[in-house]
């Protein structure tokens, strides 16, 4: 049994014509890019990649994130999938719904603002995934949860995608 893993950058996210988070370069020592997820508005970005090698069980989703001012409080992240068997799936690719969301909510670990952190959300919600689907994956900070307590964006720098090949 083997990891397939997957890095999806934050400069390569797709958003809709709203509620999107906006990209950010910090850093002085090096580049840092990231998306800015408001703490007020709940805010989405999409990702396309290709299920290699898929075999069976859970996506984990691996979100890098750190937080722009606060230094303390929850975030609370949502993933989604919809994936598309080509030359199989009779679904319209522009109308294919997600599955339903799976969510984790992770803790600033406190000290200073920039603290890099990482959470894991357990897909299990994966929309008949199978190996060499075409798959989307759609992350989004819950702002409006009565859990998500973080003040100021939470801008993530990537996310990384592992699921089993057998």
């Amino acid at each position: 049994m083997a990891t397939v893993t997957q890095t999806l950058l934050a400069a390569d996210g797709q958003f809709l014509s709203s509620a999107f988070p906006g990209l950010v370069k910090n850093g002085s020592n090096f580049p840092v890019v990231g998306l800015a997820f408001d703490a007020a508005t709940d805010e989405a970005v999409f990702w396309s990649f290709y299920a290699a090698n898929y075999g069976s069980g859970n996506v984990t989703v691996r979100v890098f994130w750190y937080a722009d001012t606060a230094s303390s409080g929850d975030v609370v992240w949502e993933a989604q999938l919809a994936a598309i068997t080509a030359n199989t799936d009779t679904q319209d690719v522009e109308t294919k719904a997600l599955a339903t969301a799976n969510t984790a909510t992770d803790t600033h670990l406190g000290t200073t603002g920039q603290r890099l952190h990482s959470v894991d959300i357990t897909v299990s919600n994966l929309d008949s995934l199978a190996s060499g689907d075409s798959v989307w994956l759609r992350l989004a900070r819950d702002a409006n949860n009565a859990s998500d307590t973080m003040t100021g964006d939470a801008i993530v720098e990537k996310v990384v995608l592992t699921y089993s090949d057998t």
